[in-house]
């Protein structure tokens, strides 16, 4: 706990048996009280190695249902749990654990209300090697969406954050997508509803186990991303209204 504050770590996870176990134990219990994975059907032994570990709580998907999906059912999870604070980790090792404590530090300590991990901050992209183009797009699509939504983000494409419990009651995110663009839309929602979100630099890492999508799907992510902006950016000012801010 911070101050009284139940600290949950919930991670969605997805063929993640090579990486897990390496995961978890860089994960500070001393603050931490809770563990949730959600397997979304995994092909290989995620969940059984999970439960040896001693997760708290291995929810399986009979059916996969993408990773939008999945953080559902991380987030309804950690709610039904009593989690006053609530961060995401991958378990692909790609984001390092060892940031769980600062991140939390912001929350409890009532600075912002959600915090997101930061590659671009610094130089933790390139350096941990994220392909190129990979970068470019990320800085590129971060622009066009802070243009739009009148924000100042250094980037939206993290999949490393932590919201409080009041965020996670404020937004529905059961009417975002399933998929990958699931991320952007909770953070078009988290600005619509007036709450701040902080940044902190984040190292990463890029290698064979840690997840990636391919060029078709990272296509299709791209121009969600850009949906998801000007739906924003139309909602806000009153010319149409769309599902997932109302």
């Amino acid at each position: 706990m911070i101050k009284g504050k139940v600290i949950t770590v919930v991670m969605p996870a997805y063929n993640a048996e090579n990486t897990l176990q390496q995961t978890f134990g860089e994960i500070p219990f001393d603050i931490v009280d809770k563990i949730i994975l959600v397997d979304d059907k995994s092909s290989d032994n995620t969940a059984a190695l999970a439960k040896e570990l001693g997760i708290d709580y291995v929810i399986v998907h009979d059916n996969n249902k993408g990773y939008g999906g999945n953080q559902k059912t991380c987030y309804n999870k950690a709610l039904e749990t009593g989690a006053d604070i609530v961060v995401m980790l991958h378990p692909d090792y790609q984001y390092t654990p060892l940031l769980i404590e600062s991140i939390s530090y912001m929350l409890g300590n009532g600075l912002y209300s959600v915090v997101i991990a930061s590659r671009i901050l610094g130089k933790g992209a390139l350096k941990g090697g994220m392909p190129c183009y990979k970068y470019i797009a990320n800085r590129v699509l971060t622009f066009i969406q802070n243009v739009v939504m009148g924000q100042k983000l250094s980037e939206y494409h993290t999949g490393y954050r932590a919201f409080t419990r009041e965020v996670l009651l404020a937004v529905d995110y059961e009417k975002n997508s399933d998929d990958f663009v699931f991320d952007n839309q909770m953070l078009a929602q988290i600005f619509y509803k007036g709450f701040e979100i902080g940044e902190i630099s984040c190292p990463t890492k890029y290698f064979d186990a840690a997840s990636s999508i391919n060029f078709s799907r990272s296509m299709k992510y791209g121009f969600g991303v850009l949906c998801t902006a000007f739906q924003y950016r139309l909602q806000k000012m009153k010319v149409f209204k769309f599902k997932i801010f109302t």
